[in-house]
């Protein structure tokens, strides 16, 4: 991903939920076979074709209730599927359900390790880079605004800090784990928000496509989280051996496969993922007036936790690991001592956390804490030391 300074800036958060922007026609190549997708048939004119029609007829068949409740105590990837769902519901699930074929248990367990052994700079990644992100990313931050769930981010958040938490535990593929059943209900909240939003006239003012969340959509947002964390921990200097990069790779190609998108689309590398980026991702960041909205009501909900910082610190720490100009999109005002301090300490911080020097920082204890509290953001996943429930929505954001 080029610098954001082009390859600084950046939806945990995952903070806004997995909706994105897709590239200009003719972006996004084949990433196996290395050829351009004809136009009409790239991942930007793909949706979900097992999840998107049974989810219109859960929906106007009233069946959305029933489903919330039967499903709210399906939580472990071996918890059996729950009992009083419609049985076409019931039938979709049994077919999802499942790790694909080709995932790597080796490699997923080497991933489920590097989260643990890398957490401090991944919830904070993110957190405050992932998370923010999404708010300039003009197609999710509208969809995100205008959906049920914009109307509460700070429980928007909390289903969204879940969808990361679960993949960064350490038996999340496992069948102790939880990331396959949050993936599944992910994937046809998608669905039904697909059949949903474009039935929203304050979406469709602001909306430049007719049908939101496309497999594109969901690419850009891996890029967004994925791809851009990877690149920040190689540009940070951060111990990373290439064991561990193909490991935290192949645990995203599974995550986005759960998600419904094909798998001839999902980047088969690094290098394939940073170069998509640089088409799809970067060109398209900027500020839109429910993004700006979205980022204020995401930096309040990160400031409630005592965070032992001002708002000042954390809006420049936002600057640093996204970019000035995003800053200045968001309207983050300035705070130049914290600035300074962030620019001059984190690298040291950063050395010094992982034994590449012998010398504190001065400022470690504020470092330390801060990225504490991120992270128990995560591990309370917004709200509670529970799971955070994902519900499908029946309808959309009101004005306002």
């Amino acid at each position: 991903m080029p610098n954001l300074d082009r390859r600084s800036v950046l939806s945990l958060g995952a903070a806004l939920g997995l909706v994105g922007a897709a590239g200009p026609a003719g972006a996004w190549a084949s990433t196996r076979s290395g050829t351009k997708a004809a136009a009409g048939t790239g991942p930007e004119w793909i949706w979900d074709d097992a999840a998107d029609p049974l989810m219109v007829k859960m929906l106007d068949g009233g069946h959305i209730p029933a489903i919330n409740t039967a499903w709210a105590a399906w939580e472990n990837n071996n918890d059996p599927l729950p009992s009083g769902l419609p049985a076409e519901f019931t039938a979709y699930l049994k077919q999802v359900n499942r790790l694909p074929s080709w995932a790597d248990s080796a490699k997923l367990a080497r991933a489920a390790d590097f989260n643990r052994r890398r957490d401090t700079y991944l919830f904070m990644l993110y957190g405050l880079g992932s998370g923010i992100m999404s708010t300039v990313i003009p197609r999710e931050a509208k969809s995100v605004y205008w959906s049920a769930g914009g109307a509460n981010m700070q429980d928007r958040a909390a289903k969204t800090f879940t969808f990361g938490y679960d993949l960064s535990q350490l038996g999340a593929f496992e069948p102790t784990g939880q990331f396959v059943v949050t993936a599944n209900k992910t994937r046809v909240v998608h669905a039904a928000v697909r059949h949903l939003l474009p039935q929203s006239p304050h979406w469709r003012a602001v909306a430049d496509e007719t049908i939101p969340i496309s497999a594109a959509d969901i690419l850009v947002t891996f890029h967004s989280l994925g791809t851009y964390v990877h690149r920040k921990l190689l540009d940070w200097k951060i111990p990373y051996p290439a064991a561990d990069q193909a490991a935290f790779l192949h645990s995203w190609q599974v995550a986005v496969h759960l998600l419904g998108v094909p798998d001839e689309h999902i980047p088969q590398t690094w290098a394939a993922a940073e170069q998509q980026a640089a088409r799809v991702l970067t060109p398209i960041l900027t500020p839109s007036t429910e993004g700006i909205a979205l980022a204020e009501e995401l930096l309040g909900l990160t400031a409630q936790i005592d965070l032992g910082v001002t708002r000042g610190f954390l809006n420049e720490f936002v600057r640093y690991v996204l970019s000035d100009q995003v800053g200045d999109w968001l309207g983050l005002k300035r705070d130049y001592a914290s600035a300074a301090l962030v620019r001059t300490v984190w690298p040291s911080f950063i050395l010094f956390r992982e034994g590449l020097s012998p010398v504190m920082p001065g400022a470690f204890y504020v470092f330390d804490q801060f990225v504490r509290a991120l992270a128990m953001l995560f591990l309370n996943k917004g709200a509670s030391a529970t799971t955070t429930g994902i519900t499908i929505p029946t309808g959309n954001r009101a004005a306002g």
